[in-house]
């Protein structure tokens, strides 16, 4: 049973209520009395979620499955004479490395971790670094000849397909869509390791002061 004591100090009455450790409510009392989770986690994390980082993954998950699927098709359709961004495999390192970056990006809207906002910046820097190369191939291909139809030698004719200006035309048009996309992507993985970086930053900052 539990027991009350009543006190007056300076106009103000002061009931004291003793539960013992068998009474339901002292065990509600104890859960509620344990220290809260520190308030610095969700904090920390509210910068990196103003860069909306679902619509961010959302991009890159897009941009993963549009590169891989366009990878398989032109590697079957260039299995002979493959153009530079096929031979290079740029459509399927980057389809893949988009893709962890749009389920990192993605998963860090649901969790407030801030070492889920650290993987996000190194492998959104690898995006950004990855999608510069992707540029630079894509617009090498642009200005190089369709593969196959460059210059022969003498004793060779060049191959049908060559005559062709419809081919080198198709080519440079997926070739300027892909430099289009890769340019989105470094947007997006910028804006991504800006904001994570300045979480980061807050989070080692706030260590410090502690």
């Amino acid at each position: 049973m539990a027991a009350t004591a009543v006190t007056d100090s300076g106009g103000v009455r002061i009931i004291t209520e003793v539960i013992p450790a068998s009474d339901p409510r002292a065990a509600q009392l104890a859960a509620g009395s344990q220290p809260p989770a520190p308030a610095g986690t969700s904090f920390r994390v509210r910068g990196f979620r103003r860069a909306q980082p679902k619509v961010l993954g959302t991009i890159h998950i897009f941009g993963g499955i549009v590169h891989i699927c366009f990878g398989i098709i032109l590697t079957l359709a260039e299995h002979g004479s493959p153009s530079l961004p096929v031979a290079s495999g740029i459509f399927f390192w980057l389809g893949l490395l988009l893709l962890v970056s749009g389920s990192l990006l993605v998963e860090s809207e649901k969790r407030e971790n801030i070492l889920l906002v650290k993987a996000c910046c190194v492998v959104n820097a690898a995006v950004a670094l990855s999608t510069l190369v992707a540029t630079l191939l894509h617009a090498t291909a642009i200005s190089r000849n369709v593969p196959g139809c460059e210059k022969p030698p003498s004793y060779q004719l060049r191959p049908e397909w060559c005559f062709n200006p419809e081919n080198k035309m198709l080519s440079d048009g997926l070739d300027s869509i892909f430099v289009i996309f890769s340019l989105l992507e470094f947007c997006a993985a910028v804006a991504a390791v800006a904001f994570g970086r300045a979480a980061v930053q807050q989070h080692n900052y706030r260590r410090m002061a502690l």
